[in-house]
């Protein structure tokens, strides 16, 4: 079935406690965001529709909402480096040391703590961001693999459900590219690009026990995550009818919003930590398979910008190692 320990898993989310209440505050912080942002927007339509008929306010109560919501999506996108940089990259490092069994600070100083383990490996929130999308460019790559592999077996009706496969395949891999960052930290090298680059490579070679288990914790996390969202209809319904007007989507928009804050904030931190157990787990005194650094640089023009940043990277040390 699956390779992690659900009990041990749970045990380290609770000795972070710290992040996990970071997280908490940050995502129920997004979701609030977005609730006043569109309440203020759909209320300024109803004060412009009081110029029209029931017709226009109604119209003009829709577009306020959009776009209380629009702008508020505008400011999360812009604030997305820095999440990944300091709530998911934080999170990561003080998990990998308790994995490895180190000693960690307690309270807010865990915090405090894990920004400085994740400075010292990655420096800007920038160059983070940016290595992170380099990763999940990779790991499409090698869904692409998966796909390609699926498609000839002779499984009855593969073509008409591949469109479906592709999909859960996406959404499973979803929690890998925070378990590669993990790796960066875990080996405390000083080279971002050289760690990922190894990092892919491992996740290659053991890419079907990897994809087993991030199957299995994506329908943990996404049914824990649709049965919240069922629960959260009746009184987010209730928050949209005291909202000035009537707006019919709003139960079901807010009731998403509510169920994305608890997956973000205590159900994927969950999912990570059991990926990070199965990885170290399978990776443990493995060295990189060159066939799969061939094969990933074939596939991949994200690899292969990763090796070139890696190759560079190694090259101006060398160059200053002889001067």
């Amino acid at each position: 079935m699956w390779d992690f320990n659900i009990g041990q898993a749970l045990g380290l989310l609770g000795r972070t406690l710290p992040f996990v209440l970071l997280r908490a505050a940050v995502y129920f912080g997004i979701t609030l965001a977005y609730i006043l942002a569109t309440g203020a927007g759909i209320g300024v339509g109803w004060g412009v529709g009081a110029f029209g008929d029931d017709e226009f306010r109604a119209t003009a109560m829709a577009w306020g909402g959009i776009a209380g919501f629009g702008l508020t999506g505008a400011v999360m996108y812009w604030l997305r480096e820095y999440i990944l940089y300091i709530v998911k990259a934080g999170h990561v490092a003080v998990l990998v040391e308790l994995i490895d069994g180190k000693p960690l600070p307690e309270g807010r100083g865990q915090i405090a703590h894990a920004t400085a383990v994740v400075k010292g490996r990655f420096g800007q929130a920038s160059l983070l961001f940016a290595l992170d999308q380099l990763v999940k460019g990779v790991i499409r790559a090698v869904i692409g693999l998966v796909r390609g592999v699926l498609s000839i077996l002779p499984i009855p009706y593969v073509r008409q459900l591949m469109g479906i496969v592709q999909a859960f395949l996406r959404v499973a891999v979803g929690f890998i590219d925070e378990v590669i960052l993990a790796h960066a930290i875990r080996t405390r090298s000083t080279d971002p690009w050289g760690s990922a680059r190894e990092a892919l490579v491992l996740y290659g070679q053991n890419w079907k026990a990897m994809l087993r288990n991030a199957a299995w914790l994506t329908l943990f996390t996404y049914g824990l995550a649709f049965l919240i969202f069922l629960v959260m209809l009746a009184p987010a319904a209730a928050l949209v009818y005291v909202m000035p007007g009537a707006w019919s989507a709003g139960g079901f928009v807010f009731a998403l919003l509510f169920a994305w804050s608890v997956k973000a904030a205590f159900l994927e931190p969950f999912a990570v930590t059991c990926l990070m157990q199965v990885y170290f787990r399978i990776t443990d005194g493995q060295e990189p398979d060159p066939e799969w650094d061939a094969r990933l640089e074939q596939m991949s023009s994200h690899f292969r910008k990763l090796k070139e940043r890696a190759d560079a990277r190694f090259g101006t040390a060398r160059d200053g190692e002889a001067a």
